[in-house]
């Protein structure tokens, strides 16, 4: 688990079917069978090597996420070992599960930060976008500023210690980048869909205004 809090950067190299992540500024402590989140992706460390670790990556994570882009090898990456009992919680938590991917719509440079617009390739993630709520992107901790098209579009604001501090200031438009919905969205949307009785001629797999008001929410 862990809470996207970036504390380093990294760049990816790969050899033979690993990859390696090169820690370029600062180190933190690690152990052999530890999880990191690289951009965001829970990778679990199979060697160490002075500044360097190293990772095994599975097909699932190369379909689902940017280390399945060729043009990912020699490019900077987030950094945040997994969390402690004793840590602060000072992002949101997050399990290092991409949902999916998402490409930079739009940046923009305001006077004191920057707005960053990301449109998800896969819609169906769009409903995890919430106004106000948290989102992962690259494995960093951000808000929603606001949405569009039903979450399938949404903007963050950027800070300047986020921004020097993590890739974020590498994107182009046109990027693509990690995305991990809220887990608590997870969660209650999980709930509400639940039924006890399965055989129910109420059952659904989706939430509608049906669905609530045959479910008893009569509002």
């Amino acid at each position: 688990m862990f809470t996207g809090i970036i504390q380093s950067i990294g760049k990816l190299k790969k050899e033979k079917n690993l990859l390696v992540i090169e820690i370029l500024d600062h180190s933190f402590d690690m152990q052999i069978g530890d999880s990191i989140a690289v951009d965001g992706i829970c990778l679990t460390v199979k060697e160490i090597l002075n500044n360097k670790f190293k990772v095994d990556v599975s097909e699932e994570t190369l379909k689902k996420t940017t280390l399945g882009d060729k043009s990912s090898i020699n490019q900077i990456v987030n950094l945040e070992p997994a969390l402690r009992i004793s840590d602060r919680l000072g992002g949101h938590i997050v399990s290092g599960h991409i949902d999916g991917l998402g490409k930079v719509e739009n940046i923009e440079k305001l006077e004191k930060s920057w707005l960053l617009s990301i449109k998800w390739q896969n819609q169906k993630f769009a409903k995890y976008v919430v106004d106000k709520g948290s989102i992962c992107v690259n494995g960093i901790s951000l808000t929603i500023a606001k949405s569009e098209k039903q979450g399938e579009i949404f903007t963050i604001a950027i800070i300047p210690h986020t921004w020097e501090n993590t890739n974020l200031k590498n994107l182009s438009t046109g990027d693509s980048v990690n995305l991990e919905g809220d887990a608590l969205i997870k969660y209650v949307e999980k709930l509400l869909l639940f039924n006890k009785n399965n055989e129910s001629k109420n059952f659904s797999d989706e939430i509608s205004s049906n669905w609530l008001k045959e479910n008893g929410w009569n509002k």
